[in-house]
């Protein structure tokens, strides 16, 4: 009899090339939501459809709504997962004012890994009940109210507004300049073609960045800090 030429000529299973069969990963509302947050980095909030998450995971979008009834409440989940990632503010920090700056730079550092955080945070408002923001509520509150200040929710409310809109104008900008598939310097410098700096001496765009971010946030703290001494 013939022998099989796709036989191995040594009967060992360490000798046999061992088969690539895809393994699906079991469904659970937490690998659905991995999955829809790499979808949403890649793609934005537009992109994502449970039917095309569904062909990402190899499930029937049928089998998605089993763990996530709507969308909204796929980018409800989407939304506290990553905002664990922010650094939460600590009550009994002896600063108020540093543990907010910490606090607003974790903030915009998470909201432009994940450029539709602020999109979402926009839209809905901040009416999520997820842990993690709650939690974020709760320190931020616990904070203001230690430092002594009178009205913690509207000071809580200034902080956000002013990350929320700061990081979505940033977000868009970066958008744009991806777009144009060139770097962010040289992007500047077509930008302003008149002028007689080149791309190689153009300030560094990141740090210009960084530096409107910190100086527009000591504005909104200077005047938190006049509620404290008015």
């Amino acid at each position: 009899m013939a022998s099989d030429p796709k036989a191995s000529p040594i009967p060992s299973v360490w000798a046999r090339p061992q088969a690539t069969t895809r393994v699906r990963p079991a469904l659970s509302r937490s690998v659905i939501v991995s999955e829809a947050i790499l979808m949403l980095d890649a793609e934005g909030v537009e992109a994502v459809s449970m039917r095309k998450l569904g062909a990402r995971l190899d499930a029937a979008a049928t089998s998605l709504y089993r763990h996530v009834a709507l969308k909204s409440e796929l980018m409800e989940l989407a939304v506290d997962e990553v905002l664990a990632e922010v650094a939460q503010p600590t009550a009994d920090h002896p600063d108020w004012r540093a543990a907010l700056t910490e606090f607003a730079a974790s903030f915009r550092a998470t909201a432009l890994r994940h450029p539709w955080l602020c999109t979402l945070l926009g839209q809905e408002g901040l009416a999520y009940l997820g842990p993690n923001l709650s939690k974020m509520n709760e320190g931020l509150f616990t904070l203001f109210s230690t430092a002594g200040f009178p009205d913690p929710t509207s000071a809580i409310n200034a902080v956000y507004s002013y990350a929320i809109g700061m990081v979505s104008t940033e977000s868009a900008w970066l958008n744009t300049v991806t777009r144009s598939g060139q770097t962010e310097a040289a992007f500047l410098t077509r930008l302003h073609p008149n002028s007689s700096a080149t791309v190689s001496d153009t300030p560094d765009a990141v740090a210009i960045r960084d530096h409107n971010f910190a100086g527009a946030l000591n504005i909104v703290l200077d005047g938190l800090a006049y509620q404290l001494n008015p």
